[in-house]
């Protein structure tokens, strides 16, 4: 448990989050880990104009570079995920070629000036409608833009559609779902699995079982583990069930990054 790195955590500098960095690299050690890596929020022409998931990095690099000199007993890893939306390429690339990120998860939180989390975007529609919607948006993300190392939280639209029956089945879904693996895996990019599912009490992970499972059975390989914590008693939250969970679809080893490049442990 203490070699698996959490490659999903939010600080301070996450617009929706207020846990000071230094909080999360003391949990970390407390836990055993041998490193810590950030992943916080960067989702440029964000909607909500309330918030902001603009990150400034001059001081950002201070303060990782800080506690890197602070805290020699753990290696503190910096990643970002980078919240997609059509006509932001050239944005995002130049960010990610400006510093040296060690991880780069690719997610949807907005599209087209809509934000997933107040279900405008499925107004009007069938939950079926807005399911196919919002992959569709995964899959055209998936097309169009490749400079990350995962696609987070898969399914979380199960989270966010605001429909009153919070359940995707994949069976439901399977044409589109298995394009996106289909194509995830043919690009030699990865999946997370996302425990903050089992904590919005949606008892699965993001993506599912099921979704998991398929996965696996197309010969997907690169899968990280991330808590999504925001919160640092979240920090490897039910990493233990996500672990043996991945044991028994048949999974015999999880993917970490540095330098932008996997390496795998055995589970």
């Amino acid at each position: 448990m203490r070699f698996i790195t959490d490659h999903h955590v939010h600080t301070e500098f996450s617009g929706d989050c207020n846990t000071p960095m230094e909080d999360v690299i003391n949990r970390a050690i407390e836990l055993g880990l041998k490193e810590v890596m950030f992943t916080d929020h960067v989702d440029f022409d964000f909607p909500n104009n309330k918030i902001s998931f603009e990150i400034d990095y001059e001081e950002y690099m201070r303060s990782i570079n800080k506690f890197r000199k602070k805290y020699k007993e753990i290696d503190i890893l910096m990643g970002v995920e980078i919240g997609y939306q059509p006509n932001l390429n050239n944005k995002i690339d130049k960010l990610l070629s400006s510093y040296d990120f060690d991880f780069v998860i690719g997610s949807i939180h907005a599209w087209e000036g809509i934000e997933l989390d107040t279900g405008n975007l499925f107004k009007g529609k069938s939950q079926q409608e807005g399911y196919i919607k919002y992959f569709e948006m995964l899959k055209h993300t998936i097309e169009n833009f490749d400079n990350c190392d995962v696609y987070g939280h898969l399914d979380f639209i199960v989270r966010y559609g605001n429909f009153k029956n919070k359940v995707l089945k994949y069976e439901d879904y399977k044409a589109i779902i298995d394009e996106i693996l289909y194509m995830i895996i043919k690009n030699g990019k990865g999946i997370e699995v996302n425990t903050s599912g089992l904590r919005y009490k949606l008892d699965n992970f993001h993506p599912s079982k099921d979704i998991l499972t398929r996965y696996f059975e197309m010969g997907g390989e690169i899968i990280t583990l991330g808590s999504d914590a925001h919160r640092c008693k979240d920090l490897c939250a039910d990493f233990d069930i996500a672990i043996d969970q991945l044991k028994k679809i048949g999974f015999k080893q999880i993917t970490q990054f540095k330098n932008r490049k996997p390496s795998f442990i055995k589970i």
